[in-house]
């Protein structure tokens, strides 16, 4: 199959209404801010949300595709018995594993592989007893590799400080004993942005692609669930509905070196507060504009 042949970079502007977008575990989870006040959500983040909507879109097109299988599945989704990435890859790959072959067999068979790229950490050769422990700072070896899609986190257009509302919320329930007796009440809170426009970029080499195998039928595939990149993605943070993609920029060169560097194509989109935008054109690059699921 043909590599990617030509250069592609990517916008998504999303909407967050009453939903904590992305909690900081060290800001008892609060939306992420930066300094500024600007809301933020990872690109790991992303990354996961991309990744639950291609191993639902494999699922939706009946397993059929090997190569389109997710290597990084979480663990509330997962398609596969594995406990863990190191138990995947071993029943996937068997003792090619650590081999010279484990790039290209691990980017033949899961799309994130190619697309993200992984690191794969393995222990020293040999067998260890059952109950010895890997020595400390021992990383055995690792074999990294680079893929050609870059994900940006999203920053909110405007501040979100001054639109996050909390919460106090308890739990009075019997967990355990015979239900005679009701436990202490737990107090916590829960985080929200009660509006916000945010918007990411990113961009896919195709000199990265040719060493993954990363091609033009891969791009689909992430053109085709970045629109959708927030449906069955609720939680308690996040209702249904509370996440909305509105628009989806696609630039897609004309050559592998393509026509502009990705910084000057990312700054001809201009996000409005109310979600409108504009897009400035550059000679020669068409974007194609694509709504939101």
């Amino acid at each position: 199959m043909t590599t990617l042949q030509k250069k592609i970079d990517y916008a998504v502007v999303f909407r967050v209404s009453k939903a904590n977008p992305n909690g900081d575990p060290l800001n008892g989870n609060r939306p992420r801010m930066d300094y500024d006040g600007y809301g933020e959500v990872t690109d790991v983040c992303i990354k996961r949300k991309i990744r639950d909507r291609l191993l639902e879109r494999w699922v939706s097109n009946g397993r059929k595709e090997d190569g389109n299988m997710i290597f990084v599945q979480s663990d509330d989704r997962k398609e596969d018995e594995a406990g863990s990435l190191r138990v995947r890859a071993e029943a996937a790959l068997g003792n090619k594993l650590g081999s010279s072959e484990t790039r290209k067999l691990a980017c033949a068979r899961w799309l994130d592989v190619r697309s993200f790229g992984q690191l794969f950490a393995l222990p020293k050769s040999g067998k260890k007893k059952k109950d010895q422990e890997d020595e400390e700072g021992d990383t055995g070896i690792s074999i990294g590799i680079r893929g050609p899609i870059s994900v940006h986190s999203a920053f909110s257009v405007e501040p979100v400080a001054s639109r996050v509302s909390s919460t106090q919320i308890t739990k009075s329930v019997s967990g355990e004993g015979d239900g005679t007796k009701r436990s202490s009440d737990t107090m916590g809170m829960k985080h929200r942005v009660d509006h916000g426009i945010y918007v990411f970029f990113g961009s896919m080499n195709p000199q990265l692609a040719d060493k993954t195998g990363f091609s033009d039928k891969d791009a689909q595939a992430i053109k085709e669930v970045l629109p959708k990149l927030f449906e069955n993605d609720a939680s308690s943070a996040r209702r249904e509905g509370s996440m909305e993609v509105l628009k989806v920029i696609w630039w897609q060169h004309n050559s592998k070196a393509g026509q502009y560097s990705s910084a000057k194509v990312h700054r001809t989109l201009k996000v409005n507060p109310d979600g409108t935008y504009q897009l400035n054109p550059l000679d020669g690059l068409n974007p194609e504009e694509i709504d939101g699921f």
